[in-house]
């Protein structure tokens, strides 16, 4: 399985003349599987199509409605990351749905954590893909 990360890329918006750098990403191409606790409680899984401190797209079987705030549940290394993410506009798929989310109230320990486990990830596959595994 080929993990990929996107560098940090310079992102302008129409009103800003400021650079600003977008976080790397890491496609994990469903290799990372994660929970998504609904408002009602009730629990749907997913996995990850790609992650990053800001946020991420997971495949789906069914989308969720745009907008809708969660909690994702998921372990990536040794830690379990528990955080609210607010759901972005769904896009089919071959094989199920592709459903942008952005975090949400995202503490700094927790992006310092999940940006630590990311880049951890990362190294584990360079040296898996590197002994040809």
């Amino acid at each position: 399985m080929s993990e990929q990360v996107d560098s940090t890329v310079p992102v302008v918006s129409a009103n800003e003349s400021k650079l600003v750098e977008r976080p790397f990403r890491v496609k994990l191409r469903g290799s990372v599987l994660v929970l998504v606790r609904l408002p009602n409680r009730r629990d749907v899984r997913a996995a990850f199509h790609q992650l990053s401190t800001t946020g991420g797209v997971i495949h789906l079987e069914k989308p969720l409605d745009e907008k809708i705030q969660v909690e994702l549940i998921f372990h990536l290394g040794a830690t379990t990351i528990r955080e609210k993410a607010q759901m972005l506009f769904p896009m089919w798929a071959t094989q199920g749905w592709m459903q942008p989310f952005r975090f949400v109230d995202l503490t700094d320990a927790s992006r310092e954590s999940l940006d630590a486990n990311l880049k951890s990830f990362l190294g584990e596959a360079a040296k898996g893909a590197a002994a040809g595994g």
